[in-house]
């Protein structure tokens, strides 16, 4: 029963709603060759 109600509730939403916002990437992976100073490094 509960369930009918959150679709409805979803239905009715409005896009117009949300803020735009813009992504930013926080973690980003290390590149190849930081990689392999690292690993030289360590050896």
């Amino acid at each position: 029963m509960s369930d009918k109600l959150d679709m409805a509730e979803t239905e009715r939403f409005g896009k117009s709603k949300l803020k735009k916002m813009e992504m930013q990437e926080k973690n980003s992976l290390p590149s190849k060759e930081m990689v392999e100073q690292k690993r030289a490094s360590e050896s």
